[in-house]
């Protein structure tokens, strides 16, 4: 006895799938700036030093005097000596009205008008020390800064970005089936 017999053909099912990938596209503009620097300002006081040499005594001290300084001494010499004058003429004059006390008063008038004073001599240091006067009065310096802050800018900009969706398609590319036989 013979079976009959199944046969069975099966033919699986396809699936053809294709993507278009996703693209993602970034740009960064670079951000603008802007950096300014203002001068710092200074400004300078200054008081200058003061040195004030008075070498008037020493000049003085070797007869190197100023003109008017001259007339001056002069006309106090002759002031004194016009005054000596007066208090030797009294003086003498006093003796001579006193003749009678005795004595030779003219003689001795004569010889003392007839003589000049006796010379002097004297070691001395020409200048004289300490004659220059000196005097110093020190500077002053003030220096002052005014800094300036930077100003700086600064403009960004957003990125830009650039998006393509992806796709994936799914297609049945070959359909399935069964073929059944019946074999004897």
């Amino acid at each position: 006895m013979r079976i009959s017999q199944l046969r069975m053909e099966a033919t699986y099912a396809k699936l053809a799938i294709s993507t278009v990938p996703a693209k993602l596209d970034i740009t960064q503009p670079p951000a603008e700036v802007t950096i300014e620097q203002p001068p710092a300002e200074m400004s300078v006081t200054s008081i200058p030093a003061r040195l004030t040499i008075d070498q008037s005594l020493a000049w003085a001290a070797v007869n190197n005097k100023h003109v008017f300084q001259l007339i001056k001494d002069a006309a106090d010499r002759g002031r004194q000596a016009v005054l000596d004058y007066i208090e030797r003429a009294a003086v003498q004059g006093d003796e001579l009205m006193r003749i009678e006390n005795g004595g030779d008063p003219l003689a001795d008038q004569a010889a003392a008008n007839s003589e000049g004073s006796p010379f002097e001599f004297n070691i001395a240091l020409v200048p004289p020390p300490f004659s220059v006067k000196v005097d110093y009065e020190p500077g002053q310096l003030d220096i002052d800064w005014h800094i300036q802050k930077p100003r700086i800018a600064v403009n960004t900009h957003a990125p830009i970005i650039r998006y393509q969706q992806g796709t994936v398609k799914i297609d049945l590319a070959q359909r399935p089936s069964l073929h059944i036989d019946v074999v004897i």
